[in-house]
């Protein structure tokens, strides 16, 4: 018997980071203000602590998709792979060339290029999809915020979130 339905399950489980981080802060807060002083700086740094790991958890509960999408998903030693019904593949993350986000295809894929082979499409709702955020931060100056209000924006376009070497000359503008 469970006491919650599915749907509040879900949320619930989407946002764990979250709510682990509330209770760190709760608790730091609960020693800064409730026994004594001696503890004061010890609740100091759970409330720091909180509120970082709050931070991290809102940006993966923001990459988070619904789940139940096609194929499968495996981030093992800097090496993505993808198991799908169709087609799938192998990328190692230090070969990686470009990563993009195609919201015209349903449902929206990530793409992954690198040289020599065909680029390597990702349904942001495969299984597994939630460990690619951990994956796409390790890469060097990748722009999480950009690439979260990207998968969240609702336009149809392809987007390239992140290029190992841009195809544009560094002075060259977009838009």
């Amino acid at each position: 018997m469970t006491f919650f339905r599915p749907e509040a399950k879900a949320a619930l489980w989407r946002w764990r980071e979250v709510l682990i981080a509330s209770g760190v802060f709760l608790l730091g807060l609960w020693l800064t203000l409730g026994p004594g002083l001696l503890l004061a700086i010890p609740g100091w740094a759970l409330m720091f602590v909180g509120v970082a790991l709050a931070w991290i958890g809102v940006q993966r509960a923001r990459f988070r998709g619904a789940g139940g999408g096609p194929g499968a998903v495996q981030v093992d030693e800097g090496q993505i792979s993808y198991f799908g019904p169709l087609t799938g593949g192998v990328v190692a993350l230090a070969d990686l060339e470009r990563l993009s986000l195609d919201t015209t295809a349903r449902p929206p894929h990530w793409r992954l290029d690198c040289k020599g082979q065909e680029p390597l499409m990702i349904p942001v709702n495969a299984a597994g999809s939630e460990a690619l955020f951990d994956a796409f931060v390790t890469l060097p100056s990748i722009r999480t915020e950009r690439m979260l209000a990207e998968l969240r924006s609702g336009k149809a376009h392809v987007m390239v979130i992140w290029e190992r070497t841009p195809l544009r000359p560094a002075h060259a503008l977009l838009h």
